[in-house]
């Protein structure tokens, strides 16, 4: 057992005892200090664990509120921000996959942990998040067993440090669904399971062929010299020469010049089969971890992809899939933080300037109300792990565009000046969207159109009425005549 002295004591390998043991084998059971081993000291457990997540969250999700200020999501964003909830959603969804479950509270010192907490006065609390392993919620979260119970393995809430918290307060994520009856030792409970859990063989396979790789690297510059035995009788002599050609031999450098015996002979070992048998060898075993833990080879072989990821190679088409896949089981957690930013961030100190900003569209309503429709308005996308040239994302504008055009050409002239304003209205609010081909945003007076449109409509029906008139008495004094 190979050991690191620190301060005169002896610390043992456990990642080495752990992975060492002749007798793992595929169906052992994980506990939980073996996934932390994995996750923390495995070269590949932190990218099982947090890769798929952190590629999920590579881009930001657009966040629209259809009929609101632009002023309303930039506080959402601000205040998401601010509770640095990408990152606890992040830990969260990793720390799950390396146990089986996971779970992060809303905390508050104000409040007792199982009382709920007054959303609508949230914004002026002091709330903070923390996510929870297995080990700080161990016997919360066991999951019922019974079938005909409404929480059939279903998590309700979770107790840690003798607190319980509740259900509000806490959102709870696990790996996997639960099987009936299946213990998880690493979460301590009838829950999902761990990254590692069918893994556990090849990834002990995989610090071999990181050991073969280190020998191999020590080996490559070893010369074996080939030389005659000499005779007993001058042995020490013979053995002397010996042991200076090999110096002169180790510390011989390009340009140097030595002169060997006729029957001596220099090589290097030779190696033509390892990096065949050692490179097939690593991608087999890169190829059954990510068998084993759903997820594609892709993103534990650390190699560019041909052509790039944006280029719809196959590769990247079945990393998108994947990704997609991971950010809809991730979609349950961001509703339960959207919930909560919300009503951090659209509180009635920021109502009062909105109602200041914009007095036409809000003042005399009520907060709460203006809230439930900004809320029953708020739309989060993902955009696509598939960026696309540059080329086809102009030629998408430009269709956009046109499609505005012929929408506007269409339908204007047959609008009232109120309905004809917000076409225009909109269609600049689209026109604002492509940043590609208009980087500066159009500003129009939306109040000073509508005047102008109603004084033309009011112009152009006098001067109808007068020219029908004019008509009208012209027609008299022909009949007349």
């Amino acid at each position: 057992m190979s050991e690191a002295l620190v301060v005169g004591s002896s610390l043992g390998n456990a990642l080495n005892d752990f992975l060492g043991n002749d007798d793992l084998a595929t169906g052992d059971a994980l506990a939980y200090e073996q996934c932390k081993l994995l996750f923390v000291w495995h070269p590949l457990g932190g990218k099982m664990a947090e890769a798929p997540i952190s590629m999920a969250q590579s881009q930001e999700r657009t966040i629209a509120v259809q009929s609101a200020p632009v002023e309303v999501v930039q506080r959402f964003k601000k205040d998401w921000d601010a509770l640095a909830c990408t990152s606890v959603i992040h830990n969260l969804h990793s720390l799950s996959r390396v146990y089986g479950i996971a779970s992060v509270i809303l905390g508050n010192e104000a409040v007792k942990s199982n009382e709920p907490l007054d959303m609508w006065k949230l914004w002026e609390q002091k709330i903070f998040f923390n996510v929870l392993d297995p080990l700080n919620t161990a016997g919360s979260l066991v999951l019922p067993q019974i079938p005909n119970t409404p929480n059939f393995q279903h998590p309700v809430t979770v107790s840690t440090s003798g607190q319980t918290f509740h259900p509000s307060r806490c959102n709870i994520v696990m790996n996997e669904h639960p099987v009936f009856i299946e213990y998880t030792r690493s979460a301590f409970g009838f829950v999902g399971r761990s990254v590692f859990q069918r893994a556990i063989v090849p990834l002990k396979g995989f610090l071999a062929t990181m050991d073969s790789d280190n020998m191999i690297a020590q080996k490559l510059g070893f010369i074996v010299h080939t030389a005659a035995q000499p005779g007993s009788i001058i042995d020490n002599l013979m053995g002397a020469i010996g042991a200076l050609k090999r110096t002169m031999i180790r510390g011989g450098r390009t340009g140097n010049v030595i002169t060997i015996g006729e029957k001596d002979k220099l090589e290097t070992l030779d190696m033509t089969h390892v990096d065949t048998a050692g490179t097939m060898a690593r991608t087999n075993i890169l190829k059954n971890i990510a068998t084993a833990a759903d997820m594609p080879a892709k993103l534990l072989e650390n190699e560019t992809m041909v052509a790039g990821f944006g280029e719809g190679t196959e590769d990247a088409k079945n990393i998108a899939r994947y990704i997609d896949r991971i950010r809809l089981l991730m979609q349950p957690t961001y509703q339960w933080f959207d919930n909560i930013v919300m009503y951090r961030a659209w509180n009635p100190q920021f109502y009062e300037q909105i109602q200041a900003q914009y007095p036409d569209l809000y003042e005399g309503r009520d907060f709460k109300e203006v809230f439930l429709e900004w809320r029953a308005e708020f739309a989060a996308t993902w955009p696509s792990v598939l960026i696309e040239p540059e080329s086809e994302q102009s030629e998408q504008e430009k269709v956009k565009l046109e499609g505005i055009i012929a929408f506007m050409q269409l339908l204007l002239d047959k609008l009232d000046p109120a309905n004809k304003a917000a076409m225009i209205m909109t269609a600049i609010d689209n026109l604002n969207e492509n940043k590609r081909m208009f980087p500066h945003a159009f500003a129009l007076d939306g109040e000073a159109l509508l005047e102008f449109l109603e004084e033309q409509k009011t112009a152009g029906d006098d001067a109808r009425d007068a020219a029908t008139e004019a008509n009208g008495a012209e027609n008299k004094m022909a009949k007349f005549a």
